[in-house]
Protein backbone atom coordinates (compact mmCIF):
# COMPACT_ATOMS: atom_id res chain seq x y z
CA UNK A 1 0.00 0.00 0.00
CA UNK A 2 1.42 3.37 -1.02
CA UNK A 3 1.68 6.25 1.44
CA UNK A 4 -1.15 8.04 -0.36
CA UNK A 5 -3.38 4.96 -0.19
CA UNK A 6 -2.58 4.45 3.48
CA UNK A 7 -3.53 8.03 4.29
CA UNK A 8 -6.72 7.67 2.30
CA UNK A 9 -7.71 4.62 4.33
CA UNK A 10 -6.68 6.40 7.53
CA UNK A 11 -8.97 9.30 6.69
CA UNK A 12 -11.80 6.86 5.95
CA UNK A 13 -11.27 5.22 9.36
CA UNK A 14 -11.21 8.54 11.23
CA UNK A 15 -14.22 9.90 9.35
CA UNK A 16 -16.19 6.68 9.92
CA UNK A 17 -15.68 6.99 13.65
CA UNK A 18 -16.86 10.60 13.67
CA UNK A 19 -19.88 9.68 11.55
CA UNK A 20 -20.81 6.87 13.93
CA UNK A 21 -20.62 9.17 16.96
CA UNK A 22 -22.45 12.12 15.36
CA UNK A 23 -25.35 10.25 13.79
CA UNK A 24 -26.09 8.43 17.04
CA UNK A 25 -28.17 11.38 18.25
CA UNK A 26 -30.46 11.74 15.24
CA UNK A 27 -30.72 8.01 14.54
CA UNK A 28 -32.07 7.54 18.07
CA UNK A 29 -34.47 10.49 17.71
CA UNK A 30 -36.43 8.74 14.97
CA UNK A 31 -36.76 5.60 17.10
CA UNK A 32 -37.99 7.35 20.26
CA UNK A 33 -41.73 6.54 19.90
CA UNK A 34 -40.93 2.85 19.35
CA UNK A 35 -38.48 2.76 22.28
CA UNK A 36 -41.14 4.42 24.43
CA UNK A 37 -43.71 1.74 23.60
CA UNK A 38 -41.29 -1.19 23.84
CA UNK A 39 -39.67 -0.30 27.18
CA UNK A 40 -42.62 1.54 28.75
CA UNK A 41 -41.07 5.01 29.07
CA UNK A 42 -43.18 8.00 30.04
CA UNK A 43 -42.87 10.98 27.69
CA UNK A 44 -40.84 12.90 30.28
CA UNK A 45 -38.69 9.88 31.11
CA UNK A 46 -38.06 9.30 27.41
CA UNK A 47 -35.88 12.42 27.29
CA UNK A 48 -33.25 10.50 29.27
CA UNK A 49 -32.60 8.34 26.21
CA UNK A 50 -31.02 11.46 24.70
CA UNK A 51 -29.77 13.07 27.90
CA UNK A 52 -27.90 10.00 29.15
CA UNK A 53 -25.77 10.13 25.99
CA UNK A 54 -25.28 13.87 25.61
CA UNK A 55 -24.50 14.52 29.27
CA UNK A 56 -21.70 11.97 29.48
CA UNK A 57 -20.48 12.86 26.00
CA UNK A 58 -20.40 16.61 26.67
CA UNK A 59 -19.20 16.30 30.26
CA UNK A 60 -16.23 14.04 29.47
CA UNK A 61 -15.33 15.42 26.02
CA UNK A 62 -12.39 17.53 27.19
CA UNK A 63 -11.14 14.71 29.42
CA UNK A 64 -11.19 12.40 26.39
CA UNK A 65 -9.01 14.82 24.45
CA UNK A 66 -6.58 15.08 27.37
CA UNK A 67 -6.38 11.27 27.59
CA UNK A 68 -5.21 11.10 23.97
CA UNK A 69 -2.45 13.60 24.62
CA UNK A 70 -1.18 11.79 27.72
CA UNK A 71 -1.65 8.11 26.80
CA UNK A 72 -1.26 8.19 23.02
CA UNK A 73 -4.01 9.14 20.60
CA UNK A 74 -4.19 5.92 18.61
CA UNK A 75 -4.39 3.77 21.72
CA UNK A 76 -7.10 5.93 23.27
CA UNK A 77 -8.98 6.15 19.96
CA UNK A 78 -9.22 2.35 19.67
CA UNK A 79 -10.34 2.03 23.29
CA UNK A 80 -13.06 4.66 22.79
CA UNK A 81 -14.33 2.98 19.62
CA UNK A 82 -14.51 -0.47 21.25
CA UNK A 83 -16.22 0.96 24.33
CA UNK A 84 -18.77 2.59 22.03
CA UNK A 85 -19.31 -0.78 20.30
CA UNK A 86 -19.84 -2.59 23.62
CA UNK A 87 -22.30 0.06 24.79
CA UNK A 88 -24.19 -0.14 21.49
CA UNK A 89 -24.50 -3.91 21.81
CA UNK A 90 -25.82 -3.56 25.37
CA UNK A 91 -28.27 -0.89 24.22
CA UNK A 92 -29.65 -3.14 21.52
CA UNK A 93 -30.08 -5.99 24.01
CA UNK A 94 -31.68 -3.82 26.73
CA UNK A 95 -34.83 -5.36 28.22
CA UNK A 96 -35.93 -2.41 30.34
CA UNK A 97 -35.47 1.33 30.60
CA UNK A 98 -32.69 1.17 33.21
CA UNK A 99 -30.54 -1.10 31.05
CA UNK A 100 -30.98 1.15 28.02
CA UNK A 101 -30.10 4.32 29.94
CA UNK A 102 -26.98 2.68 31.38
CA UNK A 103 -25.93 1.64 27.88
CA UNK A 104 -26.58 5.16 26.53
CA UNK A 105 -24.42 6.64 29.29
CA UNK A 106 -21.62 4.22 28.40
CA UNK A 107 -22.03 5.17 24.73
CA UNK A 108 -21.50 8.79 25.71
CA UNK A 109 -18.27 7.89 27.50
CA UNK A 110 -17.03 6.02 24.42
CA UNK A 111 -17.96 8.92 22.17
CA UNK A 112 -16.24 11.42 24.46
CA UNK A 113 -13.04 9.38 24.24
CA UNK A 114 -13.13 8.66 20.51
CA UNK A 115 -14.44 11.92 19.03
CA UNK A 116 -11.80 14.46 20.16
CA UNK A 117 -9.04 11.92 19.60
CA UNK A 118 -10.18 11.29 16.02
CA UNK A 119 -9.90 15.00 15.23
CA UNK A 120 -6.46 15.17 16.85
CA UNK A 121 -5.29 12.15 14.82
CA UNK A 122 -5.71 14.19 11.65
CA UNK A 123 -2.93 16.52 12.80
CA UNK A 124 -0.54 13.60 13.41
CA UNK A 125 -1.45 11.69 10.23
CA UNK A 126 -1.60 14.43 7.58
CA UNK A 127 1.07 16.96 6.64
CA UNK A 128 0.30 20.59 7.42
CA UNK A 129 -0.96 22.48 4.38
CA UNK A 130 -3.36 21.44 1.59
CA UNK A 131 -3.26 17.76 2.59
CA UNK A 132 -4.35 18.45 6.16
CA UNK A 133 -6.87 21.07 5.02
CA UNK A 134 -8.53 18.52 2.73
CA UNK A 135 -8.66 16.03 5.59
CA UNK A 136 -10.26 18.62 7.87
CA UNK A 137 -12.75 19.37 5.08
CA UNK A 138 -13.78 15.72 4.86
CA UNK A 139 -14.04 15.53 8.66
CA UNK A 140 -16.20 18.68 8.78
CA UNK A 141 -18.44 17.42 5.96
CA UNK A 142 -18.99 14.11 7.76
CA UNK A 143 -19.77 15.92 11.00
CA UNK A 144 -22.30 18.16 9.24
CA UNK A 145 -23.87 15.35 7.20
CA UNK A 146 -24.05 12.85 10.04
CA UNK A 147 -27.34 14.25 11.27
CA UNK A 148 -29.03 13.80 7.90
CA UNK A 149 -27.63 10.29 7.48
CA UNK A 150 -28.86 9.41 10.95
CA UNK A 151 -32.38 10.54 10.13
CA UNK A 152 -32.55 8.31 7.06
CA UNK A 153 -30.73 5.36 8.61
CA UNK A 154 -32.93 5.51 11.69
CA UNK A 155 -36.08 5.54 9.60
CA UNK A 156 -34.96 2.60 7.47
CA UNK A 157 -33.75 0.46 10.38
CA UNK A 158 -36.78 1.04 12.59
CA UNK A 159 -39.30 0.53 9.77
CA UNK A 160 -37.67 -2.49 8.10
CA UNK A 161 -36.21 -4.21 11.18
CA UNK A 162 -36.85 -2.73 14.64
CA UNK A 163 -35.48 -0.04 16.97
CA UNK A 164 -32.78 -2.30 18.41
CA UNK A 165 -30.89 -2.20 15.11
CA UNK A 166 -30.10 1.49 15.53
CA UNK A 167 -27.65 0.24 18.18
CA UNK A 168 -26.64 -3.09 16.65
CA UNK A 169 -25.51 -1.41 13.42
CA UNK A 170 -22.70 0.36 15.30
CA UNK A 171 -21.04 -2.88 16.41
CA UNK A 172 -19.58 -4.21 13.11
CA UNK A 173 -18.60 -0.68 12.03
CA UNK A 174 -16.74 -0.05 15.29
CA UNK A 175 -14.97 -3.42 15.17
CA UNK A 176 -13.77 -2.75 11.61
CA UNK A 177 -12.50 0.68 12.66
CA UNK A 178 -10.62 -0.80 15.62
CA UNK A 179 -9.04 -3.54 13.46
CA UNK A 180 -8.00 -1.14 10.68
CA UNK A 181 -6.62 1.64 12.91
CA UNK A 182 -3.25 0.03 13.88
CA UNK A 183 -2.57 -0.77 10.23
CA UNK A 184 -2.98 2.74 8.82
CA UNK A 185 -2.51 5.20 11.71
CA UNK A 186 0.72 5.63 13.63
CA UNK A 187 0.84 6.27 17.35
CA UNK A 188 1.31 9.87 18.48
CA UNK A 189 3.94 11.07 20.93
CA UNK A 190 2.84 10.98 24.54
CA UNK A 191 2.89 14.24 26.49
CA UNK A 192 3.32 14.42 30.26
CA UNK A 193 0.37 15.67 32.26
CA UNK A 194 -2.35 14.60 34.63
CA UNK A 195 -6.07 13.95 34.42
CA UNK A 196 -8.44 16.41 36.03
CA UNK A 197 -10.78 13.65 37.15
CA UNK A 198 -12.27 15.74 39.96
CA UNK A 199 -13.21 18.49 37.51
CA UNK A 200 -14.66 16.06 34.97
CA UNK A 201 -16.79 14.16 37.43
CA UNK A 202 -18.06 17.12 39.48
CA UNK A 203 -19.14 18.93 36.31
CA UNK A 204 -20.80 15.85 34.78
CA UNK A 205 -22.55 14.75 37.98
CA UNK A 206 -23.59 18.34 38.68
CA UNK A 207 -25.27 18.63 35.29
CA UNK A 208 -26.89 15.20 35.68
CA UNK A 209 -28.36 16.33 39.02
CA UNK A 210 -29.61 19.57 37.49
CA UNK A 211 -31.24 17.81 34.54
CA UNK A 212 -32.74 15.17 36.85
CA UNK A 213 -34.20 17.94 39.01
CA UNK A 214 -36.06 19.49 36.09
CA UNK A 215 -37.36 16.16 34.79
CA UNK A 216 -38.40 15.07 38.29
CA UNK A 217 -40.24 18.38 38.68
CA UNK A 218 -42.13 17.65 35.46
CA UNK A 219 -43.28 14.31 36.88
CA UNK A 220 -43.75 14.95 40.60
CA UNK A 221 -43.84 18.73 41.04
CA UNK A 222 -41.46 21.34 42.45
CA UNK A 223 -42.12 20.46 46.11
CA UNK A 224 -41.15 16.82 45.73
CA UNK A 225 -38.28 15.97 48.15
CA UNK A 226 -36.20 14.31 45.42
CA UNK A 227 -36.65 17.33 43.15
CA UNK A 228 -35.35 19.65 45.86
CA UNK A 229 -32.51 17.25 46.73
CA UNK A 230 -31.44 17.06 43.07
CA UNK A 231 -31.22 20.84 42.75
CA UNK A 232 -29.28 21.11 46.03
CA UNK A 233 -26.84 18.42 44.85
CA UNK A 234 -26.43 20.24 41.53
CA UNK A 235 -25.54 23.51 43.26
CA UNK A 236 -23.03 21.75 45.54
CA UNK A 237 -21.38 19.77 42.74
CA UNK A 238 -21.14 22.68 40.29
CA UNK A 239 -19.72 24.92 43.03
CA UNK A 240 -17.14 22.23 43.79
CA UNK A 241 -16.34 22.06 40.06
CA UNK A 242 -15.54 25.78 39.91
CA UNK A 243 -13.34 25.53 43.02
CA UNK A 244 -11.51 22.50 41.61
CA UNK A 245 -10.87 24.24 38.27
CA UNK A 246 -9.57 27.40 39.96
CA UNK A 247 -7.00 25.45 41.96
CA UNK A 248 -5.97 22.85 39.34
CA UNK A 249 -2.61 23.21 37.57
CA UNK A 250 -4.06 21.55 34.45
CA UNK A 251 -7.83 22.15 34.60
CA UNK A 252 -10.10 20.30 32.22
CA UNK A 253 -11.96 23.59 31.69
CA UNK A 254 -9.57 26.56 31.65
CA UNK A 255 -11.72 29.23 33.32
CA UNK A 256 -9.63 31.97 31.69
CA UNK A 257 -11.43 31.11 28.44
CA UNK A 258 -14.45 32.85 29.92
CA UNK A 259 -12.50 36.04 30.62
CA UNK A 260 -13.01 37.16 27.02
CA UNK A 261 -16.41 38.82 26.60
CA UNK A 262 -17.00 37.54 23.08
CA UNK A 263 -16.06 33.98 23.93
CA UNK A 264 -18.31 33.89 26.99
CA UNK A 265 -21.12 35.33 24.91
CA UNK A 266 -20.53 32.71 22.23
CA UNK A 267 -20.77 29.91 24.79
CA UNK A 268 -23.98 31.44 26.12
CA UNK A 269 -25.46 31.63 22.61
CA UNK A 270 -24.53 28.01 21.90
CA UNK A 271 -26.02 26.91 25.23
CA UNK A 272 -29.35 28.60 24.41
CA UNK A 273 -29.38 27.54 20.77
CA UNK A 274 -28.63 23.89 21.58
CA UNK A 275 -31.44 23.90 24.15
CA UNK A 276 -33.86 24.90 21.40
CA UNK A 277 -32.44 22.48 18.80
CA UNK A 278 -32.56 19.37 20.98
CA UNK A 279 -36.03 20.20 22.25
CA UNK A 280 -37.44 20.99 18.80
CA UNK A 281 -36.29 17.68 17.30
CA UNK A 282 -37.36 15.65 20.35
CA UNK A 283 -40.93 16.96 20.47
CA UNK A 284 -41.41 17.27 16.72
CA UNK A 285 -40.40 13.61 16.34
CA UNK A 286 -43.16 12.65 18.76
CA UNK A 287 -45.66 14.92 17.01
CA UNK A 288 -45.16 13.67 13.46
CA UNK A 289 -45.23 10.00 14.50
CA UNK A 290 -47.87 10.06 17.26
CA UNK A 291 -50.20 12.77 15.94
CA UNK A 292 -49.59 12.83 12.16
CA UNK A 293 -49.09 9.02 12.11
CA UNK A 294 -45.83 9.21 10.11
CA UNK A 295 -43.85 5.99 9.79
CA UNK A 296 -40.20 6.18 10.99
CA UNK A 297 -38.99 6.43 7.40
CA UNK A 298 -41.47 9.19 6.60
CA UNK A 299 -40.33 11.04 9.73
CA UNK A 300 -36.68 10.76 8.67
CA UNK A 301 -37.47 12.05 5.20
CA UNK A 302 -39.60 14.82 6.69
CA UNK A 303 -36.64 16.20 8.64
CA UNK A 304 -34.19 16.09 5.72
CA UNK A 305 -35.01 19.63 4.49
CA UNK A 306 -33.51 20.95 7.73
CA UNK A 307 -30.09 19.52 6.86
CA UNK A 308 -30.26 20.95 3.35
CA UNK A 309 -31.22 24.43 4.54
CA UNK A 310 -28.52 24.35 7.26
CA UNK A 311 -25.97 23.81 4.49
CA UNK A 312 -27.39 26.76 2.55
CA UNK A 313 -27.29 28.97 5.64
CA UNK A 314 -23.69 27.96 6.38
CA UNK A 315 -22.66 28.80 2.80
CA UNK A 316 -24.31 32.23 3.05
CA UNK A 317 -22.64 32.81 6.40
CA UNK A 318 -19.18 31.93 5.07
CA UNK A 319 -19.54 34.39 2.19
CA UNK A 320 -20.97 37.25 4.24
CA UNK A 321 -18.71 37.00 7.29
CA UNK A 322 -15.88 39.12 5.81
CA UNK A 323 -18.35 41.85 4.84
CA UNK A 324 -20.60 42.09 7.90
CA UNK A 325 -18.76 40.20 10.64
CA UNK A 326 -20.32 37.50 12.83
CA UNK A 327 -22.66 39.61 14.97
CA UNK A 328 -25.44 40.31 12.39
CA UNK A 329 -25.40 36.63 11.38
CA UNK A 330 -25.75 35.52 15.01
CA UNK A 331 -28.63 37.91 15.68
CA UNK A 332 -30.39 37.23 12.37
CA UNK A 333 -29.93 33.46 12.64
CA UNK A 334 -31.37 33.41 16.17
CA UNK A 335 -34.41 35.41 15.04
CA UNK A 336 -35.00 33.02 12.14
CA UNK A 337 -34.93 30.11 14.62
CA UNK A 338 -37.31 31.94 16.95
CA UNK A 339 -39.72 32.63 14.08
CA UNK A 340 -39.78 28.97 13.09
CA UNK A 341 -40.47 27.85 16.66
CA UNK A 342 -43.21 30.42 17.22
CA UNK A 343 -44.82 29.23 13.99
CA UNK A 344 -44.75 25.66 15.36
CA UNK A 345 -46.74 26.73 18.42
CA UNK A 346 -49.81 27.06 16.15
CA UNK A 347 -49.86 23.33 15.34
CA UNK A 348 -52.83 21.28 16.50
CA UNK A 349 -54.21 17.78 15.98
CA UNK A 350 -55.56 18.80 12.55
CA UNK A 351 -52.21 20.17 11.28
CA UNK A 352 -50.48 18.76 8.21
CA UNK A 353 -46.80 18.45 7.37
CA UNK A 354 -46.91 20.77 4.34
CA UNK A 355 -49.22 23.27 5.97
CA UNK A 356 -47.74 23.53 9.47
CA UNK A 357 -44.37 21.74 9.74
CA UNK A 358 -42.26 22.23 6.62
CA UNK A 359 -42.24 26.05 6.69
CA UNK A 360 -41.08 26.31 10.32
CA UNK A 361 -38.44 23.64 9.68
CA UNK A 362 -36.98 25.63 6.79
CA UNK A 363 -36.88 28.83 8.83
CA UNK A 364 -35.27 27.05 11.76
CA UNK A 365 -32.68 25.30 9.58
CA UNK A 366 -31.70 28.55 7.85
CA UNK A 367 -31.22 30.19 11.25
CA UNK A 368 -28.98 27.35 12.45
CA UNK A 369 -26.85 27.50 9.33
CA UNK A 370 -26.35 31.26 9.60
CA UNK A 371 -25.06 30.91 13.16
CA UNK A 372 -22.82 27.84 13.19
CA UNK A 373 -19.81 29.18 11.27
CA UNK A 374 -19.95 32.52 13.11
CA UNK A 375 -20.15 30.82 16.52
CA UNK A 376 -17.19 28.55 15.80
CA UNK A 377 -15.17 31.52 14.58
CA UNK A 378 -15.86 33.60 17.68
CA UNK A 379 -15.07 30.67 19.99
CA UNK A 380 -11.47 30.44 18.72
CA UNK A 381 -10.90 34.09 17.78
CA UNK A 382 -7.95 35.57 19.65
CA UNK A 383 -7.07 32.29 21.39
CA UNK A 384 -3.43 31.19 21.60
CA UNK A 385 -2.67 28.22 19.34
CA UNK A 386 -2.01 25.93 22.31
CA UNK A 387 -5.49 26.69 23.70
CA UNK A 388 -7.49 26.56 20.46
CA UNK A 389 -8.36 22.91 21.05
CA UNK A 390 -9.71 23.69 24.51
CA UNK A 391 -11.70 26.66 23.18
CA UNK A 392 -13.34 24.72 20.34
CA UNK A 393 -13.81 21.66 22.56
CA UNK A 394 -15.58 23.84 25.11
CA UNK A 395 -17.98 25.02 22.38
CA UNK A 396 -18.77 21.39 21.53
CA UNK A 397 -19.22 20.48 25.20
CA UNK A 398 -21.45 23.53 25.69
CA UNK A 399 -23.62 22.36 22.80
CA UNK A 400 -24.12 18.89 24.31
CA UNK A 401 -24.69 20.08 27.87
CA UNK A 402 -26.92 22.94 26.72
CA UNK A 403 -29.00 20.50 24.71
CA UNK A 404 -29.50 18.23 27.71
CA UNK A 405 -30.28 21.06 30.11
CA UNK A 406 -32.62 22.74 27.65
CA UNK A 407 -34.45 19.51 26.87
CA UNK A 408 -35.01 18.90 30.58
CA UNK A 409 -36.50 22.40 30.98
CA UNK A 410 -38.73 21.87 27.94
CA UNK A 411 -39.83 18.51 29.35
CA UNK A 412 -40.81 20.33 32.55
CA UNK A 413 -42.89 22.82 30.55
CA UNK A 414 -44.38 19.94 28.56
CA UNK A 415 -45.34 18.03 31.70
CA UNK A 416 -47.02 21.03 33.33
CA UNK A 417 -48.99 21.97 30.20
CA UNK A 418 -50.00 18.33 29.60
CA UNK A 419 -51.35 17.93 33.13
CA UNK A 420 -53.37 21.15 32.83
CA UNK A 421 -54.78 20.10 29.45
CA UNK A 422 -55.67 16.65 30.81
CA UNK A 423 -57.73 18.32 33.55
CA UNK A 424 -59.52 20.42 30.91
CA UNK A 425 -60.21 17.38 28.69
CA UNK A 426 -61.42 15.09 31.49
CA UNK A 427 -65.07 16.28 31.59
CA UNK A 428 -65.41 15.80 27.82
CA UNK A 429 -63.82 12.36 28.09
CA UNK A 430 -66.12 11.23 30.92
CA UNK A 431 -69.16 12.40 28.97
CA UNK A 432 -68.29 10.76 25.64
CA UNK A 433 -65.87 7.86 26.27
CA UNK A 434 -66.81 4.27 25.44
CA UNK A 435 -66.43 1.53 28.08
CA UNK A 436 -63.24 0.34 26.35
CA UNK A 437 -61.76 3.85 26.48
CA UNK A 438 -62.66 4.17 30.16
CA UNK A 439 -60.90 0.87 30.81
CA UNK A 440 -57.75 2.15 29.10
CA UNK A 441 -57.87 5.29 31.25
CA UNK A 442 -58.26 3.29 34.46
CA UNK A 443 -55.36 1.00 33.50
CA UNK A 444 -52.86 3.59 32.25
CA UNK A 445 -53.97 6.85 33.81
CA UNK A 446 -53.67 8.40 30.33
CA UNK A 447 -56.52 9.80 28.25
CA UNK A 448 -56.86 7.71 25.07
CA UNK A 449 -57.86 8.70 21.53
CA UNK A 450 -58.52 12.28 20.51
CA UNK A 451 -58.44 13.45 24.14
CA UNK A 452 -54.91 12.11 24.52
CA UNK A 453 -53.92 13.75 21.24
CA UNK A 454 -55.10 17.11 22.57
CA UNK A 455 -53.08 16.58 25.77
CA UNK A 456 -49.92 15.63 23.88
CA UNK A 457 -50.26 18.49 21.40
CA UNK A 458 -50.84 21.07 24.13
CA UNK A 459 -47.66 19.96 25.93
CA UNK A 460 -45.63 19.96 22.72
CA UNK A 461 -46.72 23.43 21.59
CA UNK A 462 -45.89 24.80 25.04
CA UNK A 463 -42.42 23.25 24.74
CA UNK A 464 -42.01 24.96 21.35
CA UNK A 465 -42.88 28.30 22.95
CA UNK A 466 -40.21 27.85 25.64
CA UNK A 467 -37.71 26.78 22.96
CA UNK A 468 -38.49 30.02 21.09
CA UNK A 469 -37.69 31.91 24.28
CA UNK A 470 -34.26 30.23 24.35
CA UNK A 471 -33.51 31.44 20.81
CA UNK A 472 -34.62 34.97 21.70
CA UNK A 473 -32.20 34.86 24.64
CA UNK A 474 -29.42 33.86 22.23
CA UNK A 475 -30.34 36.81 19.97
CA UNK A 476 -30.18 39.19 22.94
CA UNK A 477 -26.77 37.85 23.97
CA UNK A 478 -25.49 38.32 20.42
CA UNK A 479 -26.91 41.84 20.28
CA UNK A 480 -25.71 43.15 23.63
CA UNK A 481 -22.67 41.02 24.55
CA UNK A 482 -20.82 40.28 21.31
CA UNK A 483 -18.46 43.06 20.23
CA UNK A 484 -16.71 42.62 16.88
CA UNK A 485 -13.35 44.37 16.88
CA UNK A 486 -11.78 45.91 13.76
CA UNK A 487 -9.01 43.31 13.97
CA UNK A 488 -11.62 40.56 13.71
CA UNK A 489 -12.97 41.97 10.45
CA UNK A 490 -9.45 42.48 9.12
CA UNK A 491 -8.62 38.87 9.83
CA UNK A 492 -11.78 37.72 8.05
CA UNK A 493 -11.21 39.98 5.06
CA UNK A 494 -7.72 38.59 4.70
CA UNK A 495 -8.97 35.01 4.56
CA UNK A 496 -10.08 33.41 1.32
CA UNK A 497 -12.41 31.14 3.23
CA UNK A 498 -13.87 32.24 6.60
CA UNK A 499 -15.09 28.69 7.17
CA UNK A 500 -11.43 27.64 7.18
CA UNK A 501 -10.73 30.21 9.91
CA UNK A 502 -13.65 28.82 11.89
CA UNK A 503 -12.48 25.25 11.47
Amino acid sequence: MTTSDRKGVALAVIASCQLMVVLDITIVNIALPHIQTSLDFSTTGLSWVLNAYTLTFGGLLLLGGRAGDILGRRRVFIFGVLLFALASLLGGLAQNSAELLAARSLQGVGGAIASPTSLALITTTFTEGPERNRAFGVFAAVSAGGGAIGLLAGGVLVEWLNWRWIFFVNVPIAVLIAVATPRVIRESARHPGHFDLAGAFTSTLGMVSLVYGFIRAAQEGWRDPLTIAAFCAAVALLTAFILVERSSAQPITPLKLFADRNRSGTYGIMLSLAAAIFGMFFFLTLFVQDILSFSPLQAGLGFLPVSLVVAVGAAISSKQLPRFGPKPLMVGGALFCASGLIWLTFTDIDSTYLGSILGPLLLFGLGMGLQFVALTLMAVSGVAAKESGAASGMLNATQQVGGSLGLSILVTAFGTASRNEAVDQLPSFLAQATPAERAVFRHTGQLPGVWGDHVLTSGITTAFLVAAAFTIVSALIALFVIQVRPSDLERLQGSADPAEVAR
